[in-house]
């Protein structure tokens, strides 16, 4: 008989139970003073890290941050599986928000705005790629593969942060935040397979049968969402739903996102794509369920419990951990710094314009486009991912892999001011007011 496996030491949960604690009460303090400046708590959150990591107070305190955040791998992994989960929760939750007779009706418009969303920010992404001084390039790497790579990290949208801006602005019913949120998951796909082109370049070079397998992947994956998770989805909810309560349909709701995040992973892909795809098959069956009889019973209703923690709860922890490994003590080099403020106007000014061209193609009015090349703009996590991902692969020396963090920082703190003084101008539909009541009857209070 085998013995049995041996349980956390001590020492080790204590450690983990502090930082979890001190994480969630930094962002939620941080948070809360964000709202009182009129910013979004998603703005507070993201500099929990900042500020708790090598950036402030572990150069200023390194004893006291090393005790309760030990550069310890394992005790590290811990921290970072809490905030994964939270993540890919929070873009599940964000997929079944999604309405997707809009998408339906406007789904052109979104087409043109990820498309030239996608297209402009890579294009000046490869080029200045090309002119980032050498000295800052990791010894031997390939000059066309960091280009390549620095593209893909200009082109990038993330859903998570998309989404909690939205969330904590009250935004998720307007029409402009689920165009914003579908041409980002559309721009988060192709950066992901783009990513693992420069992956393949970096480690044995492009080759065109790895290219074709991670396409067909993508397209399998989709094929059997929408053939056969469709249905599939709404039978588990449906029986689910059977209960006296909503708690099965809530774990079943878990079990689906986390399930969708693990087919994409086993492909090579991103597991937050996975997780949104199997968002939005929530969010169908959500639209396609009949009206249920017993009083204040349904699936938008039953899921508010899981909404609730997540926004409260993992998706500030989540946020708070992306900053622990930012060292911004690397922009003392006036070289690094230059390069940083050279890469995040590329960056700002791609995206942007590229997002604010695609709605304008897309008819819609000035302030719409400006909303969502606002909500576009925002890189947050999905950019630190790409910046780790490259440093992993030696594509990003550390002071290069800072300036893709600070880029990634900046571009979610600036977006949500932007996004408010837009929306301000425009007018709500009635279609919007209908959905913002069904979302305000998800929320406790």
């Amino acid at each position: 008989m085998s013995d049995p496996l041996p349980g956390l030491a001590p020492h080790v949960l204590l450690v983990f139970l502090l930082q979890v604690s001190l994480l969630l009460l930094v962002a939620l303090v941080l948070g809360r003073l964000a709202g009182r400046l009129g910013l979004p708590a998603l703005v507070g959150e993201l500099l929990t890290g900042l500020l708790l990591g090598p950036s402030l107070l572990g150069a200023l305190a390194p004893g006291v941050v090393a005790w309760v955040l030990p550069p310890d791998a394992g005790q590290l992994h811990l921290i970072d599986a809490v905030g994964q989960l939270g993540v890919l929760l929070l873009v599940g939750v964000t997929g079944a928000q999604l309405d997707t007779a809009m998408l339906r009706r406007r789904g052109a418009a979104g087409a043109r705005v990820s498309l030239a969303g996608l297209l402009l920010p890579l294009a000046l992404g490869v080029g200045a790629g090309f002119v980032v001084p050498g000295r800052l390039l990791p010894e031997g790497s390939d000059r066309a593969t960091f280009a390549l790579f620095v593209g893909v990290a200009m082109c990038v949208t993330a859903i998570p942060v998309i989404a909690k801006i939205l969330a904590d602005m009250n935004l998720l019913h307007r029409d402009v935040g689920q165009l914003t949120l579908a041409a980002g998951a559309v721009d988060d796909a192709v950066g992901w397979f783009l990513l693992s082109v420069v992956s393949a370049a970096a480690t044995t070079g492009v080759r065109a049968t790895g290219v074709a397998r991670s396409g067909g992947y993508l397209l399998l994956f989709l094929t059997v969402a929408l053939v056969a998770g469709r249905p599939l989805v709404r039978r588990v909810l449906a029986l689910a739903g059977r209960a006296g309560d909503g708690t099965p349909r809530v774990a079943a709701a878990v079990l689906i996102v986390l399930l969708g995040a693990a087919a994409t992973q086993s492909m090579g892909m991103e597991a937050l794509f996975g997780a949104f795809v199997a968002g939005t098959l929530i969010g169908h069956a959500r639209s396609g369920e009949p009206p249920d009889p017993r009083p204040g019973r349904s699936l938008w209703l039953d899921l508010a419990p899981l909404r609730t923690v997540v926004l409260a709860v993992l998706a500030p922890i989540f946020l708070a951990t992306a900053g622990l490994r930012v060292d911004l003590t690397a922009l003392a080099d006036p070289e690094v710094l230059v390069t940083a403020l050279a890469l995040l106007a590329v960056a700002v000014a791609g995206k942007f314009a590229g997002a604010y061209l695609g709605a304008r193609g897309s008819r819609l009015s000035h302030w719409e486009a400006i909303a969502l090349g606002a909500g576009m703009n925002a890189r947050g996590v999905v950019e630190i991912v790409v910046a780790t991902a490259g440093l992993r692969l030696g594509v990003l020396s550390v002071a290069l892999y800072t300036v893709v963090v600070l880029i990634a920082v900046v571009t979610s703190v600036m977006g949500p001011p932007v996004l408010r003084y837009a929306m301000a101008r425009v007018d709500a539909t009635d279609a919007e007011i209908e959905r913002g009541r069904q979302l305000a009857a998800t929320r406790p209070g």
